[in-house]
């Protein structure tokens, strides 16, 4: 059995996949990318796990993650979703999926995308850490407060410094499997 970080839970087989195939690699999918950052914000208050469970309800409530048809989303698959025992029922979190899209549609016509706006904060190369203990993993640091600032002026929302530190690590941004970790020696030269 390889060593893994401490938080992937080895009861369940998704989170394990999760761990060992998804979190931490490197990530310029802008599908993916949008999906993780909606996600990331639907955790907020949640496990993880929690979000990851539901991934796939997620995935078909909101039309595959197609951010021009979430774009367009009114008051009746807003009710439709907020019917949805498959996804987190939150009005908040619903209404902010929305207006990320609408955000990330701009986005993606002034920058080209979330790849390219959000890799150039480390020059298109992952932040290789060298954690011994999850202890000594930050929740945010300085670049996540200025990427956090930099969405929400860009009208994103849920995107708080400890979401945004959270997306980083998810999509490979940085690399915060523990050095014990098998993922990290994968990872310290992707």
């Amino acid at each position: 059995m390889p060593v893994r970080c401490s938080w992937a839970n080895p009861a369940n087989p998704r989170y394990l996949a999760y761990h060992d195939e998804e979190w931490g690699v490197p990530c310029r999918d802008e599908t993916r990318l949008f999906e993780m950052l909606n996600l990331e914000g639907a955790q907020a208050g949640l496990s993880w796990e929690t979000v990851l469970n539901k991934r796939d309800n997620y995935r078909a409530a909101f039309d595959g993650w197609d951010a021009e048809r979430i774009a367009r989303y009114d008051d009746a698959k807003v009710a439709q979703l907020l019917a949805n025992p498959g996804i987190i029922r939150n009005r908040l979190k619903v209404a902010a999926a929305i207006s990320n899209a609408r955000a990330y549609l701009r986005l993606r016509e002034e920058c080209g995308g979330l790849a390219p706006f959000l890799w150039a904060y480390v020059d298109g190369k992952p932040i290789q850490n060298a954690w011994v203990h999850l202890r000594d993993c930050p929740a945010r640091t300085p670049l996540s407060d200025r990427i956090s600032k930099d969405l929400s002026k860009r009208g994103f929302k849920f995107v708080g410094s400890t979401i945004v530190y959270a997306y980083m690590q998810a999509t490979g941004m940085v690399n915060d499997h523990c050095i014990d970790c098998f993922r990290h020696g994968a990872l310290s030269g992707a």
